[in-house]
C-alpha cells in the first residue's frame, strides 16, 4: 500500500498476493468481518446483497446524469449523493473514512483519483469523474463513472472511449481459472496501442461486507500470472488511464492524487462477482448510461 492517508484502491506493483498467486481462499461465511489477507469466496446471498447495493450505486450515479453540467460544485454534487444515500437507506462509505469528510470522490481533468469536493464551479470542456460507494444492509456498492461538462475537446473524449472499453476489456477476462493478470494485460495492452498510459500507483480491490479487502486487482500484468480467480470473489475493476505518461503525485492535502505532467486523466469502475461460467457486473446502470455521451 502506498503511504498517504486512505487510498480507495491502492497498491504498489510490489504489494502482495495479486502478484504473487501466493494467497489463500475462505469461505465469507465463516471469516471474520476484517481484513484476514486471505480472499473471501461469497454464496448466492452475498450476490444477491450484491446485486442490491450495486444496482442503488448505479442508480445514484444515473441521477448525476441529469444535473452536471456548466457553474455546478462538485460540492453540490457530493451533497446530492449524500441525500441520494439518505433517502434510500444507505451510507456513503466514503464519509468519515479515515478522517475523509465526504460522500463521494470528484477527479476533475487531470486529477487522476480522490479528488475532494468544493465549492469551485466545473467549466465547460471539463471532465469529471465521480466515484460512489453506498453501503446497503451492509454491502458496498462502488462504482464511478466519468460525466462531460458542456462541449469537450476530443482528445478527452477519445480518453473517455479508450478507458472504458479498457476497463471492459479487462471484466472480458474474468471467469474461473483466469488470473488477476490476465485482467492487466487485457486492459494494458489495449489500452497502451492507443498511446494512452495505464496509472500503476493505484488498483482495484477486492469488496463485499468490507470496503477494501483482498484481492488487489492491478490494471497492468502477464498472462497467467497473479492469483487464479475463482467462483464466488467480490472485487473492482478501475483502471485510472492518462493521455500523458502514467506518473501521479498526491497534493498536500493527503488524498488527491494528480498527473505528474498535468495531462488528462479518466477513470471508470465496476464491482464485479464471479461466477461458475464468468462473470456478473453488480453496478450496471439500468438505464444504459454506462459512458458518455448520455442523453440530453
Amino acid at each position: 500500500m502506498l503511504t498517504f492517508a486512505v487510498q480507495k484502491a491502492a497498491c504498489s506493483r510490489s504489494s502482495g498476493g495479486s502478484i504473487s498467486g501466493t494467497m489463500t481462499y475462505v469461505e465469507a461465511a465463516t471469516a471474520p468481518l476484517r481484513k484476514t489477507g486471505q480472499i473471501k469466496i461469497y454464496g448466492p446471498a452475498a450476490f444477491e446483497g450484491m446485486r442490491r447495493a450495486g444496482q442503488l450505486a448505479a442508480e445514484c450515479l444515473d441521477m448525476l446524469v441529469g444535473v452536471i453540467r456548466p457553474g455546478i460544485s462538485t460540492e453540490r454534487i457530493d451533497r446530492l449523493v449524500y441525500e441520494f444515500g439518505m433517502d434510500h437507506g444507505a451510507l456513503p462509505a466514503t464519509l468519515m473514512y479515515r478522517g475523509y469528510r465526504k460522500a463521494t470522490c470528484t477527479s476533475v481533468n487531470h486529477v487522476v483519483c480522490h479528488g475532494i469536493p468544493s465549492d469551485k464551479p466545473l467549466r465547460d470542456g471539463d471532465i469529471l469523474n465521480v466515484d460512489v460507494t453506498l453501503i446497503l444492509d451492509h454491502w458496498h456498492g462502488d462504482s464511478s463513472r466519468m460525466y462531460t461538462v458542456g462541449e469537450i475537446p476530443r482528445r478527452a473524449e477519445r480518453l473517455i472511449e479508450v478507458t472504458y472499453e479498457g476497463m471492459m476489456r479487462g471484466i472480458a477476462a474474468i471467469k474461473p481459472g483466469a488470473t488477476t493478470g490476465d485482467i492487466g494485460y487485457a486492459i494494458q495492452s489495449y489500452v497502451e496501442a492507443q498511446h494512452m498510459s495505464v496509472v500503476r500507483d493505484f488498483c482495484g480491490h477486492g469488496v463485499g461486507r468490507l470496503f477494501h479487502d483482498e484481492p488487489n486487482i492491478v490494471h497492468i500484468g502477464r498472462p497467467g500470472e497473479g492469483i487464479v480467480l475463482k467462483p464466488g470473489m467480490f472485487f473492482t475493476v478501475e483502471p485510472m488511464i492518462n493521455l500523458g505518461r502514467p506518473h501521479v503525485k498526491v497534493l498536500s492535502d493527503g488524498w488527491t492524487a494528480v498527473t505528474r505532467d498535468r495531462s488528462l486523466s479518466a477513470q471508470f469502475e465496476h464491482s464485479v462477482g464471479v461466477t461458475a461460467t464468468g462473470v456478473e457486473i453488480f453496478t450496471l446502470s439500468p438505464k444504459g448510461l454506462d459512458k458518455p455521451p448520455y442523453p440530453a
